[in-house]
């Protein structure tokens, strides 16, 4: 996913939500900062390219699921799915988050070696500033939802789960599989269910980039309205 065609739909998201651009920009640039001149992760060292790659969400069906993430060839987990994972037996291949429910599950695999997709934008700063010196930029793999630089990229993607899935598929997976996934969720918020919204919206844009059908979205494509797009 390049910058320019992930921008207009990047507006969108920034209107939806009110969200400052110049904001993201900001969280973009301190992570950057506080990494240094350190050389961090790089991901294509996941070698994901032809693999079967679970993204494992962090809803109430991941247990029921989990056995889907185990069978699979790489595991990209969101946030507090790691956790739940981890108590099952199934192992991660990496973590993508924005700091916001277990950053110290982040500091933790850093330290062991595991990758984590360590995510900036305008309302987690103070999260950033607070974790990401803990962690150990070997391992950091630094990202931003605003236009890339040098040292922080943008692979596409909104939330966590669905930020994975734009990961797997800008390094090269054959299949995506989606577990722990639950669009419908009644204990979240009104603004996660706004995101689950967004993150489903995002999911369908992918799978036609990619001439694909993710069984996750079966039953619910009537119903979803296209981002906008260019190109």
């Amino acid at each position: 996913m390049d910058f320019q065609t992930w921008e207009p739909v990047y507006e969108g998201l920034l209107a939806a939500f009110g969200y400052p651009r110049d904001g993201d920009e900001r969280a973009r640039d301190r992570l950057g900062e506080l990494l240094g001149d350190t050389e961090t992760y790089d991901p294509a060292t996941l070698n994901l390219r032809g693999k079967t790659v679970a993204i494992a969400g962090a809803g109430p069906s991941l247990e029921r699921e989990a056995d889907r993430a185990a069978g699979a060839d790489a595991v990209l987990a969101a946030s507090t799915a790691v956790d739940r994972l981890h108590e099952l037996g199934v192992v991660v291949d990496a973590m993508v988050t924005d700091l916001d429910k277990n950053p110290e599950t982040g500091r933790e695999l850093t330290e062991s070696g595991t990758p984590v997709f360590a995510h900036a934008h305008g309302d987690n700063v103070p999260a950033v500033e607070e974790h990401v010196p803990t962690y150990d930029p070997a391992f950091v793999v630094p990202t931003t939802q605003a236009g890339p630089t040098e040292r922080v990229h943008n692979f596409g993607g909104f939330t966590d789960g669905d930020r994975a899935a734009f990961t797997a598929d800008h390094f090269g997976a054959a299949e995506i599989r989606f577990v722990g996934w639950d669009f419908d969720d009644p204990d979240v918020t009104a603004e996660k269910r706004e995101k689950l919204r967004w993150a489903e919206r995002l999911l369908y844009w992918l799978e036609r980039r990619r001439d694909d059908r993710f069984a996750v979205l079966d039953g619910r494509r009537d119903d979803i309205i296209p981002v906008a797009e260019t190109g």
